[in-house]
């Protein structure tokens, strides 16, 4: 029974990061006085597990580094622990500079040690850092901070996509020359594809997390989801992308009204990590191909708000703008929509394949399958700044 003014108690946040203490908690025994020490089976089946739930882990240990790295080489474990800090400082220090190089807020951190002392340190210096002891290990992976509500195909593989990240980012400090030449170099992949069963909760999280590349702000639930998945007249497209040095994961969303002589985008959303690329712009050209051979108008939802400035920037880029135009008419009035006329958005996207933005840097882009003899799935749109693609 809830009393009426009673609050509700709020589920905690859920840890993005373990950070891990070495001697006496993850392993038996203290290797700076020459102990042979141990990795408890139980241990090593909770680090799986937490990585399995695409939960990243650390380490912030009073060691010395090559030491303390080679054993947990040795043991089997090292490669699940993302910017190890190992040294002599405090731990404190450690742990903020993982949360910092993670972009991690400090309440999405927690810290693990078997010594009273150190937990004490770091709460001291950062209150918001969750601390656990090390006889609350057994414990751990029952705890809600510690149970993601879903745990997405991209989740399973984040640490992969975060090492990955941190070795590009290492070759891209250490290149010499414009940043168009280091994204060539990447040998970038985009893939678009219908969406699968198991991509939905990562399509769900995509249009409920993203902010700044997101043409609308709506969230779809993973049971629209479903239901436009099932609908013939509906697509929901999944663009994933992989460079030379690993996936990237599934970084965008497309849901698309496929009409005769209309295609209309409901929502377009793309990852941030990967603005930078120009991947936005790239899904935007390549549907705007897709629309033309299949001769039909391309329009898109598009409602302001006050982190999706990006986003409205792509769709112009890509020819799409104010204007009138008479197939939103055709459209169920939902979205107000403004469109500009077809010829000008054809004029558009030549401009963008003679300045050469997105299609050079993406060597090949996949198609999604098409559904019995309908042309590629057409975007119909309504933005409240709209354009329709070519016809």
């Amino acid at each position: 029974m809830t009393i009426l003014g009673e609050s509700m108690p709020e589920e905690p946040a859920t840890v993005k990061c373990l950070v891990w203490d070495l001697d006496n908690t993850l392993w038996q025994g203290t290797l700076s006085e020459g102990d042979e020490v141990r990795l408890p089976d139980w241990v090593r089946e909770l680090i799986v597990e937490l990585d399995s739930r695409g939960i990243l882990q650390s380490v912030a240990s009073k060691n010395d580094h090559d030491l303390a790295w080679a054993r947990l080489e040795e043991l089997g474990v090292a490669e699940y622990f993302v910017l190890p800090r190992i040294g002599w400082g405090p731990k404190s220090d450690s742990v903020r500079s993982i949360a910092e190089r993670l972009k991690f807020a400090h309440g999405t951190i927690a810290f693990v040690d078997d010594q009273p002392a150190e937990r004490a340190e770091v709460a001291f210096h950062l209150p918001d850092v969750r601390c656990y002891a090390a006889d609350q290990l057994g414990e751990l992976a029952e705890l809600p901070e510690f149970s993601p509500r879903n745990v997405t195909v991209d989740s399973r593989r984040r640490r992969q996509m975060y090492q990955a990240g941190f070795r590009r980012e290492a070759e891209q400090t250490a290149f010499r020359g414009p940043d168009e030449e280091f994204l060539r170099s990447l040998e970038l992949e985009m893939h678009i594809a219908r969406a699968s069963e198991e991509q939905l909760s990562r399509v769900e999280e995509l249009t409920l997390c993203t902010s700044q590349m997101n043409a609308t702000g709506v969230h779809y639930s993973d049971a629209d989801l479903r239901g436009l998945l099932a609908d013939p007249g509906h697509e929901v497209l999944v663009t994933t992308m992989a460079d030379r040095f690993g996936p990237h994961g599934a970084v965008g969303v497309l849901l698309l009204e496929t009409r005769p002589e209309v295609w209309h985008i409901k929502l377009l959303a793309t990852s941030c990590r990967v603005v930078s690329f120009g991947a936005g712009a790239a899904i935007l050209n390549w549907l705007i191909d897709q629309a033309a051979r299949a001769d039909a108008h391309l329009v898109a939802d598009f409602r302001p708000t006050e982190r999706n400035r990006m986003m409205e920037i792509a769709y112009r880029f890509a020819g799409f703008g104010d204007g009138s135009c008479t197939c939103p008419g055709t459209l169920p009035r939902r979205t107000p929509t403004l469109c500009s006329g077809c010829t000008s958005l054809r004029r558009g996207a030549s401009r963008m394949r003679r300045s050469g933005s997105a299609h050079r840097t993406w060597p090949r882009t996949a198609a999604w399958p098409r559904r019995g003899r309908r042309a590629d799935p057409a975007p119909t749109g309504a933005l409240r700044s709209t354009s329709c693609a070519p016809g």
